[in-house]
């Protein structure tokens, strides 16, 4: 089967990257949300990214237009009956993930695939959500924030992914102008399972007095060519969204290099979460950006 028509669950900050991509790469793409007005807000985002993009030059005018013109949303999953793949972008609930598949699996038609976007939960358990036959159907497709600038996404399987609908996917991606790696349904992935230890341990070296948090960020810049520091990175992806992935990873493995650290979780139940609520290893708030004092938290 070859993809035409793509599905999007979800039009928060990854969803709505995706759907931007995906129409950017000549494909019909219909979105759903919960309702009109988060569908909306989402494709607004979407219309500033391609204005930037056309402002630079990457895009005329005219690709501007008929990219938007390939993107349309709704607000029911029964919309989604004849997509060819459906890919996931809501909530890191698993709960919430495996009744929006149970549902799907019975709108969709056979051949759909159905794609998680998530950087954490196992794919197995979303896809036991569904019947037997879907489940060979049924993988992982872990795109990096911002979707449409970042190259990398993560093509993940699980032990009843059917060979050929892999390949399908991979070539998807290739598609989609990014560069597919290949990944099993192990907690975190590739990616995280790398990153997120080397994050908590900057954290931990922080806690023991090593270095300062500007310190420390300007040594991994420095040092090793990071483009950005640890605690810059984690205040760009959240610090919540970190101390959730390390507590997942934390419970498949009971490993201690995943468990978080004490002053991340002080610092996410303070409600510093970095960029997005404007305070977290950085104050955000004034310009330019100060490291928030140890003292604080």
């Amino acid at each position: 089967m070859s993809i035409q028509k793509v599905g999007v669950l979800g039009c928060g900050l990854m969803g709505a990257g995706i759907a931007q991509t995906a129409a950017s790469s000549g494909f019909d793409v219909l979105v759903r949300e919960v309702s009109d007005e988060l569908i909306q807000k989402g494709f607004n985002g979407i219309d500033k990214s391609l204005g930037k993009f056309a402002e630079k030059g990457t895009i005329t005018s005219q690709q501007q237009a008929e990219i938007r013109g390939r993107l349309t949303g709704t607000t029911s999953l029964e919309d989604l009956a004849d997509c060819d793949i459906v890919i996931e972008a809501i909530i890191e609930n698993l709960e919430v993930k495996r009744d929006t598949y149970k549902q799907l699996d019975g709108i969709c038609k056979p051949e759909t695939i159905f794609a998680s976007n998530t950087s954490s939960i196992s794919i197995t358990e979303m896809m036991t959500a569904t019947r037997a036959e879907r489940q060979a159907r049924f993988i992982g497709m872990h795109f990096f924030n911002p979707v449409p600038i970042m190259k990398l996404v993560e093509v993940v399987r699980t032990i009843l992914t059917d060979e050929q609908v892999y390949e399908e996917a991979v070539e998807f991606g290739k598609r989609l102008g990014k560069t597919p790696v290949r990944a099993s349904d192990k907690t975190g992935f590739i990616v995280n399972r790398l990153l997120v230890p080397y994050m908590l341990d900057a954290i931990r070296a922080l806690e023991e007095g090593v270095g300062s948090i500007v310190d420390i960020d300007n040594a991994m810049k420095l040092g090793c060519g990071y483009p950005m520091g640890p605690f810059t990175l984690g205040d760009f992806v959240g610090l919540d969204t970190t101390y959730y992935i390390a507590e997942i990873m934390f419970n498949e493995f009971r490993e201690k290099r995943f468990a978080p650290p004490s002053l991340l979780k002080r610092m996410v139940l303070a409600g510093l979460y970095g960029r997005k609520s404007g305070r977290g290893f950085y104050d955000y708030t004034k310009d330019p950006k100060n490291p928030t004092p140890m003292s604080l938290v």
